[in-house]
């Protein structure tokens, strides 16, 4: 089930990351769900790619979710 806007994502996805972090996120979820039309396991593909473009942009602190190359 692809994802038309942020709101759209999982509630827990909307509190833990900035809203550049869920557009990264829902960009390569729907990105990956088409790619991996005939595999049974899909929306569990997607799901573990998108987290790892997240983890590309973004490290997670103490504090929460900040980009790589803010200070």
């Amino acid at each position: 089930m692809p994802y038309e806007t942020n709101a759209d994502l999982p509630e827990n996805l909307q509190r833990l990351l900035p809203p550049h972090a869920q557009d990264i996120y829902r960009a390569a979820f729907n990105h990956a769900f088409f790619d991996h039309e005939d595999d049974p396991r899909r929306e569990e593909a997607a799901h573990r790619i998108a987290w790892a473009a997240v983890k590309r942009s973004y490290v997670r602190t103490e504090e929460g979710w900040r980009r790589r190359d803010a200070p």
